[in-house]
């Protein structure tokens, strides 16, 4: 009996230590690494992207089609009601004949082969290519989803390091909140003074709470871009908030060869000349090969393709070929082929754009990335010595030496040091992701 009811004491605390086991799961913790990875495995746009792969193979399954046998089943069943009659003169004599019979009956097969068709051989070709585009344009949107989970993530750690700030800050203007207090009561201090120190500690509170609610919000923008229910509990740990102290290794010249945006306008560039190539091909003749079988039966009776004694049925088949030679369109064909070449003419220009956007946000992140580290070493030793000064300034206000204009100013000097620093840390990470990007390698983030 004894024991029986411990096991029945126990059981509360087992039940205790699932419900809390569930609540630790449910609260997941996530590095960058595993943001990004879950990102490219679950992201919308990333599904979508591979989803447009498969499409694009689908596609050219559907245009080689056309290279291949077409084969038409066809059948019929005819009844005439009143059949037609042929009038003929037979040496002066006139006489009239039933042309068939009251129920006509037929089924047949049809085959046609493309001999030599070059649109269809030259879209064969573009659907092929087409898949290339679409494989490297699902590879562009892995990566615009790395960079932007990257972001996200990084604003989420700054932002929590600026909430840490806040608490450190709201601890110690409530401290000082406190001795002015008692200060107060033993009539060595101004109830002004005391009135400042909890406006500036309202003014704290209410920076904290929305500190806190765009915390939150980022935290949804990062989920939501990583393909996460936004209903989902996570916590990023600071150590991925890491110190900076130099800069990475710079290229004198970037290559672009390796970049996904090239390589999509390589693939467009070759898609616009096979467009071309098949404007073109409209000048050519096209050559089919075609055949034919149809069995015929004719009754007066209903009786479906019969053999009766009353039913007259009979076979016919042809074999031959087709040639379709384009001789004027009204210049159709060759306003398609300037139209195409408008294109390529503007796909050039496009190159030349991109390979110099490519360059400055390369340039760009390298000027980003001095001028964050010069501010992050800047602001850290600005940081401890508005540390050091709030300190000194607090200590001076207890024993009467300092005002209280002198505290609140140090404390808002201090507050505006350590975010500057966490700001900077901020800008550092996301120029150096650019960087990544610039040379190509942001899939080395995973």
């Amino acid at each position: 009996m004894n024991t029986i009811i411990k096991q029945i004491k126990i059981i509360p605390v087992l039940l205790l230590g699932l419900l809390l086991s569930n609540t630790v799961s449910a609260q997941q913790s996530l590095t960058l690494k595993e943001a990004l990875n879950y990102a490219v495995q679950n992201s919308v746009k990333v599904r979508k992207a591979k989803l447009d792969i498969d499409g694009g193979k689908y596609k050219t399954e559907e245009v080689r089609a056309q290279a291949l046998p077409q084969i038409t089943g066809t059948a019929g069943l005819t009844y005439n009601p009143i059949i037609g009659q042929l009038v003929a003169d037979l040496g002066g004599e006139t006489k009239s004949f039933k042309m068939g019979q009251n129920w006509n009956s037929s089924a047949g097969v049809q085959l046609s082969q493309q001999l030599f068709n070059q649109q269809v051989f030259t879209g064969l070709q573009a659907a092929r290519s087409s898949e290339e585009y679409y494989r490297l344009t699902s590879q562009l949107t892995e990566e615009q989803i790395i960079e932007l989970v990257a972001n996200n993530y990084y604003q989420v750690l700054v932002n929590r390091e600026q909430l840490s700030v806040l608490d450190n800050n709201i601890k110690n203007v409530s401290a000082t909140e406190k001795i002015s207090a008692d200060q107060y009561r033993n009539g060595l201090a101004k109830k002004i003074d005391l009135d400042r120190i909890r406006v500036k500690l309202t003014n704290l509170l209410t920076q904290r709470e929305q500190t806190s609610n765009s915390i939150l919000q980022f935290e949804n923008q990062l989920k939501f871009a990583m393909g996460m229910p936004v209903t989902t509990q996570i916590t990023l740990p600071k150590t991925e908030l890491t110190e900076v102290t130099k800069l990475p290794q710079f290229t004198d010249s970037l290559s672009l060869d390796n970049r996904t945006e090239i390589k999509i306008l390589n693939s467009q560039d070759k898609l616009l000349s096979l467009q071309r190539k098949a404007y073109v091909a409209e000048y050519y003749p096209s050559l089919a090969l075609t055949g034919n079988y149809t069995y015929s039966s004719q009754n007066g009776g209903f009786d479906f393709l019969s053999s009766s004694n009353t039913a007259i049925g009979y076979g016919a088949s042809a074999v031959g070929l087709t040639l379709k030679v384009p001789i004027f369109n009204g210049f159709l064909t060759r306003s398609k082929i300037r139209q195409a070449d408008v294109d390529i003419k503007k796909a050039n220009e496009d190159r030349r754009e991109s390979k110099n956007s490519l360059n400055m946000a390369y340039d760009n992140a390298k000027i980003q990335l001095r001028n964050s580290l010069n501010t992050i070493t800047l602001q850290k030793r600005n940081a401890e010595l508005a540390d050091e000064i709030y300190r000194s300034t607090e200590n001076n206000y207890k024993n009467g030496l300092a005002t209280l204009t002198d505290l609140l100013d140090t404390e808002t000097a201090l507050t505006e040091a350590q975010n500057s620093y966490t700001q900077a840390l901020l800008n550092y990470k996301i120029a150096e992701i650019q960087l990544i990007k610039s040379n190509g390698n942001i899939k080395s983030l995973l």
